[in-house]
């Protein structure tokens, strides 16, 4: 039953037989849609301008087919806050990498002073699955430029140091590619194969808790790619750690 299109029609001075007259459609037509049916295309449009009543207001479920169609098809999940997203679900999302690992940060250091992030790493490293990890360069960082901490008061150059030393062992063994950039970042990225995580940064906002947006890559272009495209330039222009 179709209770805000009878209303519509009640307050616009207009029955079933006017409707039905000047859609020129049959009566049971107009019945149909009064009774709950979705009208064809054509007709909830013209029904909607002759009531002077939105489409979404007659027909609300058209609203979330309009955003399922709006939302691009890589777009997994958005969480408004990367600290909603549990733990195990990031370590997950590593484990099940079978080509490659990229991980663009100034320091990811809620991820790489978990030991089990770490372990991850080196088992993926083992089988030949490539690690490339690039962290912001504290000694040449802008550091009030960033507007970025891993968490409130606590100070992104120490969170830096913190991660690149538990990187190191790995590096320097040549399981991790590790490298330091100074550039001022707008995201962190996250990917294991096709799964992307992007957390964005907004200035004064800990990146914990600030917005992710998880991707599952469709091809070699889309939004995904823009991501990655982001990743090798600044992969290219970061310094190899000094092991």
């Amino acid at each position: 039953m179709n209770d805000t299109l009878r209303r519509a029609m009640f307050e616009a001075r207009l029955v079933e037989g006017d409707l039905a007259t000047r859609l020129v459609v049959d009566p049971k037509t107009v019945r149909r849609w009064l009774d709950g049916r979705l009208p064809y295309p054509k007709h909830r449009g013209e029904l909607a301008r002759l009531l002077g009543v939105d489409e979404g207001e007659l027909w609300p479920e058209l609203r979330a087919l309009r955003a399922a169609k709006s939302r691009p098809a890589e777009l997994t999940a958005v969480y408004p806050r990367r600290s909603l997203i549990p733990q195990d679900a990031w370590l997950s999302t590593f484990a099940a990498a079978q080509h490659e690992i990229n991980i663009l940060a100034y320091s990811a250091r809620f991820l790489v002073q978990n030991s089990r992030f770490l372990q991850i790493l080196a088992d993926k490293a083992a089988k030949g699955i490539r690690v490339a990890v690039v962290l912001g360069d504290s000694k040449r960082l802008d550091l009030d430029r960033t507007g970025s901490e891993e968490a409130e008061g606590e100070v992104l150059s120490e969170c830096i140091d913190e991660a690149v030393e538990r990187l190191r062992p790995l590096a320097a063994s040549g399981q991790v590619e590790l490298r330091l950039h100074d550039a001022v970042l707008y995201n962190s990225i996250y990917r294991a194969d096709g799964q992307v995580l992007v957390n964005q940064h907004l200035y004064g906002v800990p990146a914990a808790d600030a917005p992710v947006y998880h991707f599952h890559q469709k091809d070699d272009g889309g939004i995904v790619g823009f991501y990655l495209s982001s990743f090798d330039r600044i992969w290219h222009q970061a310094n190899l750690l000094d092991t």
